[in-house]
């Protein structure tokens, strides 16, 4: 018989695993963020106390390897082979017809059709359910050792779960690594401030953080994964795409909630279609549509072809690309002092989109580029988001183009630009600058902080300028007379946004948080501070060591929180806006969850509230947001003016709430 702390940490170590399955499987999270660290702390405490019960699987389990100094070459037991490209739904239909030539049979073929997901490829192989090697794609054939760091990856299980079926005695898993859109440039954001060179995109900080030596660095990148496939199987047959697909979130392993069967190459088209409609407004970066014949047995009879299969296809999307010149390169001073280059570009359509800006990011990607004023070059939409200059064509080159340095000077307070050893950034070292200081205020009042309605760049450039106020903190100690004052402003406006700065004294602890711009505290990481702690006395008064306990919260960043609520400064501003009236709610996230499990879309024009404070009351009470109508959608909240979101609702079956019943659901959960 187990001896009973033993039996503890086996059931912490399920437990575990069932809560990530929960989390990066279903996306339906059970328990708290808070409730889930104070198991794993539970786990570690208790394995610190009996390492000779520690298993490789466990949880805690992931990081700690030491660095490595190369990577391994492995073989894969199957090959990992390349994909046949299809640029056009002329080069798709004749891919069908293809297939039915071989097959000498003209009935309809059944496809499975899945985004396909712009990131890096690898393998997994599980033995008796563990988890026992991870390599990368490499040529196909061979591919590089990366278990270690593709242990840190939290939706990738260490241990297989038997929710409805064993898993074989074997099995190797083909997916996707990839990083979220919002997840990069938050995470480039953090890099610049620290000085160091942005990532081009999320595909290549995937694969970057993927071929890191050191492991403890890869589990500080935003990595994600995604099944799409198998290797070599002992144990289990299956027999379609399909039913791989239907059978792996089973095991734990996440899929694409997009993918779809279909009965034949219209409905593939179709499929594209849509997929190339929704690209855009997905949380990460597509680039096409993986097409496969669902049978394994047809399949089979297939084969390949060279170094690819003729059962496949990637339909590729047209890239977002245009061609465009550098009229000018300016440098923008942001609110921690870096300087930016940022072209000025002709203007130029690039995927729907106008653009006339791009970000050249810090001097030494603008020198490893060699982009000069009056260059031709080509840009495209960063995760189809930002704009960025891919490269210049030379070719086009006059002999007339300027190089750009970075100024010496801070452009706005003219105070020295230092750059530190090891560093890319350069910066303005004056800490009052009034570009800092305006950049700061506007975060502040910002949709995903204080929410400020009305608080515009123009206005806030008047307010710093005519010295009215000196840190955001001063906003809320503005009159009415001052604000009419200004220039371009009528009574009408300055009364709305008196009214906008009153609305906005009621918040949220992880909206006031991620307001304060403390350096490396993104959106996302304030919401889970604020669900850890609970309140801002209890967040201001903890140590770096207890920050770092939390998961996702690093030294660097523990040591950023630390300094921000170390500094006088800080304090004192903190202070004032507390005296204002401004009031923080401080209850835990972890509370009451009667909408757990729960999915909304909304959609139209609310009346009563903003659509982020619908989105902020549905989260707080368990339930979830989505942007796209789909199957796993339970509500869709129709506002005025509601579009076709509410015709594809019926489609769907899906029950439609007015904002009226909507409250009415929200008051009871409350």
């Amino acid at each position: 018989m187990d001896h009973p702390l033993e039996k503890r940490i086996k059931e912490l170590r399920s437990q575990l695993h069932y809560h990530n399955y929960r989390y990066y499987v279903l996306d339906d999270p059970e328990i708290s963020d808070a409730r889930y660290d104070r198991l794993l702390r539970e786990l570690e405490d208790l394995e610190t106390e009996h390492p000779e019960w520690i298993t490789p699987d466990s949880p805690t389990q992931r990081v700690g390897a030491q660095p490595a100094d190369k990577f391994q070459s492995v073989a894969h037991s199957i090959p990992m082979l390349s994909l046949g490209n299809g640029f056009n739904f002329e080069e798709v239909r004749e891919f069908d017809r293809r297939i039915k030539r071989f097959l000498k049979d003209d009935q309809e073929i059944e496809y499975t059709a899945e985004p396909k997901m712009d990131g890096l490829a690898i393998e997994l192989i599980y033995e008796k359910g563990v988890l026992v090697q991870s390599s990368t794609r490499g040529d196909g054939l061979m591919g590089e050792e990366i278990t270690q760091n593709v242990r840190t990856i939290q939706s990738v299980p260490l241990r297989l779960l038997d929710t409805k079926v064993l898993p074989p005695d074997r099995l190797e898993v083909r997916g996707e690594v990839y990083i979220k859109i919002k997840d990069f440039q938050e995470f480039n954001r953090k890099r610049e401030e620290a000085g160091e060179a942005p990532f081009a995109n999320p595909r290549n900080a995937a694969a970057g953080s993927l071929r890191q030596l050191d492991p403890k660095i890869t589990a500080q990148r935003p990595l994600h994964f995604f099944a799409y496939g198998l290797g070599l199987v002992n144990g289990r047959s299956f027999f379609s795409q399909w039913e791989v697909l239907q059978t792996l979130p089973n095991w734990g392993l996440p899929v694409n909630s997009l993918i779809r069967c279909t009965p034949g190459i219209t409905q593939c088209l179709d499929f594209c279609k849509e997929m190339e409609t929704l690209r855009h407004s997905l949380p990460y970066e597509i680039d096409g549509v993986v097409l496969k014949v669902n049978s394994f047995a047809l399949q089979e009879q297939l084969g390949i072809k060279s170094r690819s299969p003729r059962w496949a296809l990637a339909y590729k999307f047209q890239p977002s690309q245009e061609t465009t010149l550098v009229l000018n390169i300016e440098v923008q001073v942001g609110r921690t002092g870096t300087l930016t280059p940022v072209a000025h570009l002709k203007p130029v359509l690039v995927g729907g989109v106008e653009v006339s800006r791009a970000t050249l990011h810090n001097q030494d990607e603008l020198e490893r580029k060699d982009i000069r004023i009056g260059d031709t070059v080509v840009v495209q939409r960063a995760g189809e988001v930002i704009p960025e200059v891919v490269k210049v064509v030379t070719s086009m080159r006059r002999g007339e183009e300027k190089p750009f340095a970075m100024p010496e000077k801070c452009p706005v307070c003219e105070s020295p630009v230092v750059r530190l050893p090891g560093e890319s950034a350069h910066r303005c070292s004056n800490p009052n600058c009034p570009a800092q200081i305006k950049e700061s205020i506007r975060h502040f009042a910002s949709k995903g902080a204080m929410d400020i309605e009305g608080l515009g760049e123009k206005l806030v450039d008047q307010l710093v300028g005519k010295g009215l106020i000196r840190d955001y903190g001063d906003l809320y100690y503005l009159s009415r007379d001052t604000l009419i004052s200004l220039e371009r402003l009528a009574e009408k406006s300055a009364d709305n946004l008196s009214q906008a700065l009153q609305q906005s004294k009621r918040t949220t602890l992880g909206r006031f948080l991620y307001a304060l711009g403390i350096r490396h505290v993104g959106e996302h990481l304030s919401g889970l501070l604020a669900g850890h702690f609970g309140s801002l006395k209890a967040l201001m008064g903890v140590s770096e060591e207890e920050l770092i306990a939390i998961r996702e919260v690093g030294p660097q960043v523990a040591c950023s929180i630390r300094t921000f609520f170390d500094n006088p400064r800080n304090r004192e501003v903190i202070d004032k806006i507390l005296a204002a009236g401004v009031g923080i709610s401080e209850e835990k996230r972890s509370g009451n969850r009667p909408l757990a499990g729960k999915t909304f879309v909304l959609t139209g024009r609310l009346e009563g509230m903003t659509r982020e404070q619908a989105k902020e009351k549905i989260e707080a009470l368990g339930g979830k947001t989505a942007n796209q109508i789909s199957g796993k959608v339970d509500f869709l909240i129709a506002g005025e003016d509601s579009g076709s979101k509410l015709d594809k609702a019926r489609e769907f079956n899906i029950k439609v709430l007015s904002e009226k019943e909507f409250l009415q659901i929200i008051t009871v959960s409350q």
